[in-house]
């Protein structure tokens, strides 16, 4: 026995582990998953890949046509502390002496057009009773509001000088995460300043910020004063206005935003124009569609938002919309987020027809709804000046 397992053990043990190794190499063979990692190598290259060591030439294009703002109110202020204590204010009233101040805050603008046209945020110029426009060159001027876009933060501004510079539009719907962006601005009031970084991210919304959302986001440093600047690729072209950050410190935290150059532009033309930004208007106010709302309403894995306020003589009521109908689709395009569809009705031309897919009480329903201008938002009210 011994005999034959000496004569037979080296072949055994020589089989067993070829086995083993064609196992390793080819687990398929014997109906085991492949455990091959397919990893993506690199081919090598002797030419390293290298950025520009300078963005001078692009600074030095648009910089001329990114303006400071220095903008100046009055505000009334009682003259002594004690008159702001309520005691002391329920025994005399409001009839007392107060003193005039200036207040004044910082912004930038671009300089759109060599007509002398500006584009700048409305938190800038808002209230302001004196615009000082400063530019690049030396040259200081003042300027008049043309007209402002609460809703989309924006504001044009009209200077008369001669011989300015103008800023190259770009094309922000070409932009990608991960292009440079360059910031350029007025940060506290230090005078122009030129930051750097990257696309973070496009189409942002829902941030509470304006109306109608779809910032551009930049890791490019933006601290107050960057208000109304520019936002430039690494040629020096336009692709956004700048204009809030995201900080709990009140300083910048990597975390920009600015209006795409398309959006501001399309504002700009229409306040040339008209005065005021044309946008349709249905008359309706909207709640998502939550999964109870779909179960209750057996729209389970359907889109839609549901009306929850109509205005009355708008256009929703006068095409028979009602509250608590379901809106499925607007003109084809399915309504799954009601800031979205809100911005498609604002989008529509006034006196243009739309169609409404609707779900009331588990029918689904066709409307035509004759879209109208949507009104000026209400002023907000001012708080009582002491």
């Amino acid at each position: 026995m011994f005999k034959a397992l000496r004569y037979f053990g080296w072949p055994l043990l020589t089989g067993v582990l070829i086995a083993l190794l064609v196992i390793q190499r080819f687990p398929q063979w014997v109906g085991l998953p492949n455990q091959d990692i397919n990893l993506q190598q690199a081919p090598q290259t002797t030419k390293l890949m290298q950025g520009p060591v300078s963005y001078a030439e692009a600074v030095g294009t648009a910089a001329p046509a990114v303006a400071n703002l220095y903008t100046t109110k009055v505000v009334n202020r009682s003259s002594h502390p004690l008159f702001e204590d309520p005691q002391f204010r329920r025994f005399f009233g409001d009839n007392l002496p107060k003193q005039r101040r200036w207040e004044s805050s910082l912004g930038s603008a671009v300089i759109m057009s060599p007509e002398g046209y500006l584009l700048t945020n409305n938190h800038v110029t808002a209230g302001a009773d004196q615009i000082v426009v400063a530019l690049k060159d030396g040259r200081e001027t003042l300027a008049r509001v043309i007209g402002s876009d609460p809703e989309t933060d924006l504001a044009v501004l009209k200077i008369d000088l001669k011989n300015l510079p103008s800023i190259t539009i770009g094309r922000s719907d070409n932009i990608r995460i991960g292009d440079v962006a360059l910031a350029i601005g007025n940060p506290f009031g230090v005078g122009q300043t030129v930051t750097m970084g990257i696309i973070s991210a496009t189409g942002r919304n829902q941030l509470g910020l304006n109306t109608y959302e779809d910032f551009i986001q930049t890791d490019a440093a933006i601290n107050p004063g960057n208000s109304g600047g520019a936002l430039v690729d690494a040629r020096g072209n336009l692709t956004g206005i700048n204009t809030a950050i995201f900080s709990k410190s009140g300083g910048s935290q990597g975390i920009g935003f600015a209006i795409p150059i398309k959006l501001a532009l399309n504002v700009m033309k229409a306040i040339i124009e008209h005065g005021q930004v044309i946008r349709g208007w249905l008359g309706i106010e909207v709640q998502p569609l939550t999964q109870e709302l779909a179960e209750s309403f057996g729209l389970q894995g359907r889109p839609g938002i549901v009306v929850a306020g109509i205005f009355r003589d708008g256009p929703a009521q006068k095409a028979g919309l009602q509250l608590g109908d379901v809106i499925l689709s607007i003109n084809g395009e399915p309504a799954g987020d009601g800031r979205r569809s809100m911005n498609q009705v604002a989008q529509t031309k006034p006196n243009d027809k739309v169609s409404l897919e609707i779900m009331r009480n588990g029918k689904e329903m066709k409307l035509t709804a004759e879209i109208g201008l949507r009104p000026p938002p209400a002023p907000v009210p001012a708080a009582k000046e002491e």
